[in-house]
């Protein structure tokens, strides 16, 4: 089958997954049209305020996206079709599962961070593990979402102006960031992002037409035409599909990152009806922005080994110059660059912010008064910018990592959850078991790793997925005991 006819059916799949399967997923978790939101009873004018409903899915979009789904799915590409699969098949069944109940508990628990959900689901020590976990995690997203676009924009910058360099968008974008961190929500976030929004969705469906209008997208790699399934690992470097392929595509597929947004929004919606398109919604659009994008990688180039040495030479981000350039022409191409740019920004400036809120949560600060917001934010910069001098290939690959590591555990806290409210719990668990085994496996071999061999890494994984089976099996009674449906409304104010 050529390449495009599984854009195409896998673009309908998406839509028809969201049609169908996010209401699956809405009725087992029973949303309460009628309780008030954090947004109402802990109303502070900062974090939580009640914004529209589809100014909440526009900002959730940009807030989950990132480089990510451009990214991750270019890089995915050298596979072959079979990122496609996997784009579809996690954003329907792990990541639109993922997002909605981060976002839904979040509700349920009065706009708590992730780590505070995972300790009422979990228990108290996977508390303090999330917490530490998952700001690292942020200030890694913080860092690698301000480095991705200040290299795209010096790379069209210091040519002609030699000071508009690295150093210099480093400096624009943080400082940037760091009024988006302290700054109540509506002030910046909620009055821009519905712009960025539009930008964005014009760049991908901007690169789709172009794709297909120029006839890129009705080429075929000779690897793929020859003779090989849609399964078939094409990658010029022979590297496994499982369990990197799994990680390399985050963002549009299934990212942990988006249980630390998910909170954000859960502290602005008006009502539990609207989290099934806020949450499962977005998750299914950053799936069509990399649809886009991997389908652009598998279609522009002749061959995986020509994609493969754009990416050696300049990164996913020369790929993205080079596509964008040639098939919307000078003035579309550096809108859709731009666009691009504006994902990582977007993603890097709520993922301060989400830090912040955490720092909050554990230390119980409340962040009404400025003073407080940057007695938080102040040192999480200056980490920020300390590690933004390291080698930005380097950061990205612990980030992957990271990410769908704290994606499993929140998929694990959506199963605990269930089990309590009495549903189909495998729906939720079926998806953790899976990326339990595939992270474990990714560490244990990887270079940043443990370097095992991947034959023996494969195995370590499909172990601990199998005792985390056990373990979540024998848990089952504890989570109907312990595990709170909903805290008592107002319960979270935050003190001090």
């Amino acid at each position: 089958m050529p390449t495009y006819a599984y854009f195409f059916l896998s673009l309908f799949a998406l839509i028809l997954g969201y049609a169908i399967y996010s209401r699956v997923v809405e009725r087992l978790f029973k949303p309460n049209y009628s309780r008030p939101t954090p947004a109402i009873t802990l109303c502070d004018g900062v974090d939580f305020v009640k914004l529209p409903t589809w100014k909440l899915f526009l900002i959730q979009l940009l807030n989950i996206a990132g480089v990510g789904p451009v990214f991750g799915p270019i890089m995915g590409a050298l596979y072959g079709p079979s990122a496609l699969l996997w784009i579809v098949f996690g954003t329907l069944l792990a990541g639109g599962v993922h997002d909605y109940f981060s976002g839904m508990l979040s509700l349920r628990y009065d706009g708590k961070s992730i780590a505070d959900v995972v300790g009422y689901t979990l228990g108290n020590g996977f508390k303090q593990f999330m917490r530490g976990f998952s700001l690292v995690l942020l200030v890694l997203v913080g860092v690698v979402f301000v480095t991705a676009p200040a290299g795209i924009l010096s790379g069209l910058t210091s040519a002609k102006w030699p000071l508009a360099g690295m150093t210099f968008w480093l400096a624009i974008i943080f400082t940037y960031y760091f009024l988006a961190t302290i700054l109540p929500i509506d002030v910046i976030i909620a009055r821009i992002y519905p712009l960025f929004a539009a930008v964005l969705l014009i760049m991908a469906f901007g690169v789709a037409g172009g794709l297909i209008v120029k006839g890129y997208v009705f080429y075929d790699w000779k690897e793929i035409t020859q003779g090989a399934s849609v399964f078939s690992n094409v990658h010029p470097k022979g590297l496994p599909m499982w369990p990197l392929m799994f990680i390399t595509i985050a963002c549009g597929a299934l990212s942990g990152f988006h249980a630390t947004q998910s909170p954000l929004m859960s502290r602005c919606l008006a009502n539990e009806k609207n989290g099934r398109l806020v949450f499962y919604g977005a998750m299914v659009a950053e799936g069509v922005i990399a649809l886009v994008w991997a389908t652009a990688g598998m279609t522009f180039f002749e061959t995986p080994a020509a994609l493969q040495a754009v990416i050696d030479q300049g990164g996913a981000g020369l790929v993205v110059q080079k596509i964008s350039l040639t098939v919307l022409g000078t003035v579309g191409g550096i809108l859709a660059i731009l666009g691009v740019v504006i994902l990582p920004i977007s993603s890097g400036d709520t993922a301060f912010r989400a830090a912040r809120l955490l720092v909050s949560d554990f230390t119980g600060i409340s962040q009404k008064k400025a003073l407080s917001r940057l007695a938080i934010a102040i040192p999480l910069f200056v980490i920020g910018v300390f590690l933004s001098q390291i080698k930005f290939e380097i950061v990205w690959r612990y980030f992957g990592w990271a990410n769908q590591t704290l994606a499993t555990l929140a998929l694990w806290a959506g199963a605990a959850y269930m089990v309590k409210r009495g549903g189909l719990y495998w729906l939720v668990a079926a998806p953790a078991v899976f990326m339990t085994a595939t992270t474990i496996a990714y560490i244990m071999g990887a270079k940043e790793g443990f370097q095992i061999p991947w034959e023996i890494s494969t195995w370590i994984g499909l172990g601990a997925a199998a005792l985390s089976v056990v373990w979540f099996m024998a848990s089952r009674a504890r989570f109907r005991e312990k595990i709170p449906l909903e805290l008592p409304i107002g319960q979270g104010e935050p003190k001090g």
